[in-house]
């Protein structure tokens, strides 16, 4: 497909990371057209990952969140009105009050929002939060700063693993209540959440795994009060923080003939948005949480990468291919995944992708010590490394993944135990229980007895020895 000509005009729907640093790019790069970054929220681009450690913490304040931009962007900026639509063939963006903006190459970078609470008229009692922008993050630092008589956390990711360390470094009580056998099992496998779950117990925290929060409930006043959890046990909150993962923001797509859906808007590898009959578009791009991509180091499985690293990588390429003049070639977007998090003094971080492994193993360190290196296998080969308090050499193994390296990968590493021990990737990596064989209880519910009734009777409470 032909390229059409230079642009004169590039619109960036997304007034975020990736949408900023997409706009800086181009400018780099030599484009001195119109540029407009459209944005639903009023503030200039800002950093999200401090809002749910150093924010909540009461380190920092939202307003000091600010991403450090360029200063001769020379930008029109679009705040507080997001689009509503797009007409590919007209090349126009509507905003909600009715405006059309016209464009000749156009950036999607929309991203992701909180996925409330499925209860609406539980979801609106006070006491309730989600986590995911500076005004959600200033409400939650207040209520927590109320000293609220116990916390809930909903969900065990990276957001709810981070507020419940917050909680406990702030001295409240939190309880954290995940669907799956650990809390970061759904991000990193259930071998890094058995070192989380005991993280998180060792801290204090009142982990409930293989647990889903039934119901909330309100007093009179419309005042959360209480938690149901499937357990059996009823706890006692004043707040509870929905972090349930993310909802791409796609909706305003719907009728424009893109292949987009709840699941994100697909493009290829240079960031070229496909249209509903898989035909690559020339002048629609897709970059951050929103883009979904055929990743070319795992057999063009489409991804939906929803971090920080990934936003930055894939909007330069997306800018640098709108710019591009034909012959020189597309660039494409290789980036491995890649994660971090720094949660009750720990500092966790992962390359690759953990949850398509069938096998584990520890390849420095050791578990029981707290820093280790644990390298994933998929079929013979490595697809994924976790490091806990050791990020120096996950760039060795982003390289191990990258070549298509045998597993277990061969190190010679001075710290490596020996043997390598390989295990399912389902299973801890040392030979200790994941869960709790019992829970007490935090408020006036059932008694234990009671609760077990509630237990499905397949579920084990404890993890296979290794």
């Amino acid at each position: 497909m032909s390229s059409p000509a230079a642009p004169g005009r590039v619109v960036i729907v997304g007034a975020s990371l990736a949408g900023l640093r997409a706009a800086e790019t181009l400018r780099r790069e030599g484009f001195r057209g119109e540029l407009t970054l459209i944005g639903d929220e009023p503030y200039e681009p800002y950093d999200r990952p401090p809002l749910s450690k150093q924010v909540l913490a009461g380190r920092a304040s939202p307003a000091h969140t600010a991403l450090v931009r360029a200063p001769d962007l020379e930008a029109t900026w679009l705040l507080g009105e997001p689009a509503a639509a797009l007409d590919p063939h007209a090349r126009t963006v509507t905003l909600a009050g009715g405006r059309e903006i016209g464009y000749d190459r156009l950036l999607i970078a929309t991203g992701t929002r909180a996925r409330p609470w499925p209860a609406p008229e539980e979801a609106a009692l006070d006491g309730v939060f989600t986590l995911r922008g500076r005004d959600d993050a200033e409400r939650l630092r207040a209520a927590l700063t109320a000293g609220p008589r116990r916390v809930l956390v909903i969900g065990g990711g990276f957001t709810g693993s981070e507020i419940a360390s917050v909680c406990r470094e702030l001295g409240l009580p939190v309880t954290l209540a995940e669907r799956g056998p650990a809390p970061l099992s759904g991000a990193l496998g259930a071998a890094a959440g058995s070192v989380a779950a005991r993280l998180q117990r060792a801290h204090g925290v009142d982990l409930r795994a293989n647990t889903t929060v039934m119901a909330l409930e309100g007093d009179g006043s419309g005042r959360l009060r209480a938690a149901y959890l499937s357990d059996g046990d009823v706890i006692e909150v004043d707040v509870a923080v929905v972090a349930l993962g993310a909802v791409r923001n796609t909706e305003w797509l719907a009728g424009s003939g893109l292949a987009a859906d709840a699941r994100g808007v697909v493009c290829d590898a240079a960031c070229r948005a496909f249209d509903a009959d898989a035909v690559v578009t020339d002048d629609v791009y897709v970059a951050g949480d929103v883009a979904r991509w055929p990743h070319p180091h795992y057999d063009g499985l489409l991804l939906a990468v929803e971090h920080w690293d990934n936003a930055v990588r894939q909007a330069e390429t997306a800018a640098a291919n709108m710019l591009r003049e034909p012959p020189a070639p597309l660039r494409p977007h290789r980036g491995l995944p890649a994660f971090w998090s720094y949660q009750f003094g720990v500092n966790i971080k992962s390359v690759g992708l953990p949850t398509i492994a069938d096998e584990v193993v520890v390849t420095q360190g050791a578990v029981a010590d707290g820093r280790f290196v644990a390298a994933y296998g998929r079929q013979g080969r490595t697809v994924a490394a976790v490091a806990v308090d050791s990020p120096r050499w996950l760039p060795a193994y982003a390289g191990f993944i990258a070549d298509n390296l045998p597993f277990p990968p061969d190190l010679h590493a001075s710290d490596a135990p020996d043997p390598l021990r390989p295990v399912p990737a389902g299973l801890a990596l040392d030979d200790r229980s994941t869960h709790s064989p019992t829970a007490a209880v935090t408020g006036d519910g059932p008694t234990a007895s009671d609760r077990s009734t509630h237990r499905d009777p397949r579920s084990p409470l404890t993890a296979p020895p290794l």
